[in-house]
C-alpha cells in the first residue's frame, strides 16, 4: 500500500543512509514513496564514495537508472541513462557504482534484502523466479510514438522493461513542446514518474526537474500543457496503462456545524448551521495565456474527431459544475416523476395510552410532524454501480486505488476521490483542480 504522492520536489526531502545490504561504500537515499506492507520503494540515491557489491539475489524486483555518473554491472559499464533490471529471486552479477553517481532505485514486491552468493555458476533461482537481468543504455535507444489511443500526437516512449506476465512496465516518456490534453484521465493501474528534464503544467501543479509523483489507480489527472523544450520522465506502472477520460468534473462536500460557525465557537443551543465547499471554490486562477492556448488546441483536436467538449476556462471561474450537476439531477428526477410522498414516521399507533400524559391522549393533525416531500435525484450512472466489481471483496480491498484486474471488454469503473495527496513545500498549495 502506497499513499498518493502528488506532487513533491525531491530537494524538499531529507536524506537517509541508503539500504544497500552487503555492499561496500557509502551512499544516501531520499525516500520518495514507500510501501510499508511489502517493502516496495522509490528512491533517489547519491553515492558519496565508490560502492560495490558481489553477485547475489535481490528480495525484490529491483531497478537502477543512472541520472549522472556510472554503473558497472558484471563488466558492462553504462553512464547517464544506464538502466539495470534485477528480478526478484534471480542470481545477478556484481555491481559497482562510481563515486558521485546519482541514480533512481526502485524496489517492487519486496524489501531491501540481498542474499550474497559465491558465484553465479552455482547459484539457484528461487522457485517462483522468472526473467533475467537486463542492462540497457537508454541513450542509444530511439524514441517511438506512444501507441496508446486517446492523447493528441506529440508523446514519445522508450520501453525499458515489460513484465510478460503482469504487464508491469518501466519506460522513459517525452512530451514535445506544445503537447497538451484538456481532459482528466484515470487508469486501472498505478502510475509514478520522476521528471528528468523539462517543464509541464497540469492539474496538480508544475512538473520540472526533480519532481515526483506516485498516483494510485483511478485517480484523475490531466489538464496538461508542455512548455519550451518539452518534458521527460522515468515512468512506471504496475499494469497496462488504459486511458479513461473525464470532463466537467466536480466535487462538493458539506455538513452541519453543531458548535461552531463563521463567528467562532457557539456553545449555546441553536439550529445547526449548514455549510458547503466545492473544488470549484478552492480554485485560484493561475494558468498563463500559453496554457489556455494549448488547452484550446487539445479541445479542438477532440472536436475535430467528432466529440463534444466543454469550453476551456481557469479552474474556479465561471459556473460551479457541482451546482449545475445538482440542478440537472433534480430536473431529470422531475421529468421522470421522481417525486414521492414519504412520511418520517408511522401514524398508526397500537400501543396503550393508559399512563398519564399532560394532554388528552388524542393526536391532532397539529401534533404530527409535517409531512415531507421526498425527491429522488437522478444522477445517471451513480453509487455502487460506478465501482469495480471487486472493490469490496478483493484481498487488497483496504487499498484505496488498488490495481484492477481489468481486461478489454470489462465494465470500466469511475475515478476515485483523492483529496489529500502528499505534497512538499516547493510544490505549494493544490487548488483542488481535478479532485
Amino acid at each position: 500500500m502506497r499513499p498518493h504522492v502528488e506532487l513533491i520536489q525531491e530537494n524538499d526531502y531529507v536524506w537517509h543512509a541508503a539500504e544497500l545490504p552487503g555492499g561496500e561504500g557509502r551512499a544516501s537515499e531520499r525516500r520518495l514513496s514507500v510501501d510499508e506492507e511489502d517493502g516496495s520503494s522509490s528512491l533517489r540515491v547519491d553515492f558519496h564514495t565508490d560502492w560495490g557489491r558481489g553477485p547475489g539475489i535481490h528480495h525484490a524486483n529491483t531497478e537502477y537508472y543512472v541520472l549522472e555518473g556510472e554503473i558497472n554491472y558484471g563488466g558492462q559499464k553504462i553512464g547517464k541513462g544506464g538502466y539495470v533490471y534485477a528480478p526478484k529471486g534471480v542470481p545477478v552479477d556484481y555491481i559497482k557504482i562510481a563515486e558521485g553517481t546519482r541514480i533512481l532505485k526502485y524496489r517492487e514486491y519486496g524489501d531491501a534484502g540481498f542474499d550474497a552468493v559465491d558465484s553465479l555458476a552455482g547459484a539457484q533461482r528461487w522457485a517462483d523466479a522468472r526473467e533475467d537481468a537486463i542492462v540497457i543504455d537508454t541513450e542509444a535507444m530511439k524514441w517511438d510514438a506512444v501507441p496508446n489511443p486517446g492523447p493528441m500526437p506529440g508523446m514519445y516512449i522508450k520501453y525499458l522493461h515489460v513484465d510478460p506476465v503482469t504487464g508491469f512496465y518501466t519506460r522513459l516518456v517525452h512530451a514535445q513542446e506544445g503537447w497538451s490534453d484538456h481532459r482528466l484521465a484515470h487508469h486501472p493501474c498505478y502510475e509514478e514518474a520522476y521528471t528528468t528534464q523539462g517543464h509541464m503544467e497540469y492539474n496538480f501543479g508544475t512538473l520540472d526537474l526533480g519532481t515526483y509523483f506516485f498516483r494510485p489507480a483511478r485517480v484523475k489527472h490531466g489538464h496538461f500543457t508542455t512548455m519550451e523544450g518539452g518534458a521527460t520522465w522515468l515512468l512506471r506502472s504496475d499494469g497496462e496503462l488504459k486511458n479513461w477520460y473525464t470532463q466537467n468534473e466536480w466535487v462538493r462536500w458539506g455538513g452541519e456545524a453543531f458548535n461552531y460557525g463563521p463567528e467562532g465557537l457557539e456553545e449555546h443551543p441553536h439550529p445547526a448551521r449548514r455549510w458547503s465547499m466545492s473544488s470549484h471554490d478552492m480554485g485560484e486562477p493561475w494558468r498563463t495565456e500559453e496554457d489556455i492556448r494549448q488547452l484550446n488546441t487539445s479541445l479542438q483536436f477532440q472536436l475535430d474527431q467528432g466529440h463534444d467538449g466543454p469550453a476551456i476556462k481557469h479552474h474556479g471561474t465561471g459556473s460551479d459544475a457541482s451546482v449545475i450537476a445538482m440542478m440537472k439531477a433534480m430536473d431529470a428526477a422531475q421529468l421522470q416523476g421522481g417525486h414521492g410522498h414519504e412520511h418520517d414516521h408511522d401514524h398508526d399507533h397500537d400501543h396503550s395510552h393508559d399512563h398519564d400524559h399532560s394532554h388528552d391522549g388524542e393526536h391532532t393533525h397539529e401534533d404530527a410532524p409535517a409531512e415531507r416531500e421526498s425527491i429522488t435525484l437522478n444522477w445517471g450512472w451513480s453509487g455502487r454501480d460506478t465501482e469495480d466489481p471487486e472493490d469490496r471483496t478483493a484481498a487488497d480491498q483496504h487499498i484505496w486505488g488498488r490495481r484492477l484486474n481489468w481486461k478489454d471488454g470489462d465494465p470500466i469503473p469511475a475515478p476515485i476521490l483523492s483529496s489529500l495527496p502528499v505534497r512538499s513545500r516547493s510544490t505549494g498549495r493544490w487548488d483542488g483542480d481535478g479532485m
